[in-house]
């Protein structure tokens, strides 16, 4: 256990490192890990996937709330999603990290250890420590295509289904349960047991179907890619991509409705809103940051049976005159809100 006075100002970098990288592990297809003045990495099938995210203090997350253990285990997760977007299996990442003198050295070390368990199968190889007045995290993920051609947003065509992996609203509902006081982050800490705390957990260290990525693109995937914003929104990208309408089931989403409505009890009772059920629909609707997978898949695919993890939520169709749209059972729904980084 680290001395909880000691801050990174009583440290060089030299030392800082020498507490971080013993954290990390090794993998396979590494040449040259931490150390050097670069890594060096295999790059088997040619070609690398990669793909960089950045998590800023007080934008992103609050060191109130959020372990270093906690923002280690975000910002690796983040970053691993839309690798397994594109039907890659995650390989290396490099990591930044920006901190005050004052940040707690087990802060820092906690962060390490969030980011080791998060980031199988990829390796950390390297990165840069600097200072700066707030925590500023920025990880880059390269991932291997293993032969296959990349799933993109671009491949979905009408009579395809639309599936997806993962999770729906959990991640929103732990973020207003803590924003409304109906929570406090002990509720996600590890080990706690209660009717909030999978939510609290699930915004605290968000999981992603980091394997059905790439099981998806060896299945026949069309198209892919990250919820990070919201289901709405990221669907609208898909259908724009793609030039199709994406005709999402509200029965299928009954489901996720019904598994968040403990949560949005919880904070209507906070707020004193006696809309419980409509929150719930809007967390799974417009939630962001579960990081689950948005796929399409050939009807001929859904027929012999979808990979692992993968249900259909809704159908692909072909647009109308209004365009490239998502529907909720052939109708326009709300507005899709989501997360924008500019207009949080």
């Amino acid at each position: 256990m680290t001395d909880p006075t000691l801050r990174v100002r009583d440290l060089d970098e030299t030392e800082l490192l020498a507490r971080i990288v013993p954290l990390l592990p090794s993998g396979e297809g590494i040449d040259v890990g931490p150390g050097d003045d670069a890594a060096v990495v295999r790059a088997a099938d040619g070609r690398f996937v990669v793909t960089t995210d950045v998590l800023v203090e007080r934008r992103h997350f609050r060191r109130e709330w959020s372990t270093g253990y906690d923002v280690g285990h975000r910002a690796a997760v983040q970053n691993l999603a839309d690798v397994a977007a594109m039907g890659a299996r995650p390989t290396s990442m490099v990591v930044s990290l920006v901190m005050p003198d004052d940040l707690p050295v087990q802060w820092v070390t906690d962060f390490a250890r969030g980011l080791a368990d998060a980031a199988p199968p990829a390796v950390v190889v390297g990165g840069d420590l600097s200072g700066g007045d707030v925590v500023m995290v920025s990880v880059t993920v390269h991932g291997d295509l293993e032969g296959r051609a990349p799933v993109l947003r671009s491949g979905a065509r009408p009579g395809d289904v639309l599936a997806h992996a993962g999770t729906l609203g959990a991640s929103a509902a732990g973020l207003d349960l803590l924003t409304s006081g109906a929570a406090s982050p002990d509720d996600g800490a590890p080990g706690v047991s209660n009717a909030r705390s999978p939510f609290v957990a699930a915004f605290l260290r968000p999981d992603s179907p980091v394997a059905a990525g790439p099981a998806a693109a060896r299945a026949g995937a069309t198209a892919m890619l990250d919820v990070s914003d919201g289901l709405l929104r990221d669907a609208g990208r898909l259908a724009l991509a793609s030039g199709t309408d994406l005709d999402l089931s509200e029965g299928a989403l009954m489901l996720d409705v019904t598994a968040l409505v403990p949560a949005a009890v919880e904070v209507a009772m906070a707020t004193d809103d006696p809309d419980g059920a409509g929150r719930a629909r809007t967390w799974v609707l417009s939630g962001g940051e579960d990081h689950g997978l948005l796929a399409t898949f050939p009807a001929e695919v859904a027929d012999r049976g979808l990979p692992d993890g993968f249900r259909v939520i809704g159908d692909v169709r072909t647009p109308g005159a209004a365009g490239p749209r998502v529907l909720l059972d052939g109708e326009e729904p709300e507005a899709a809100t989501g997360w924008d980084h500019f207009r949080p």
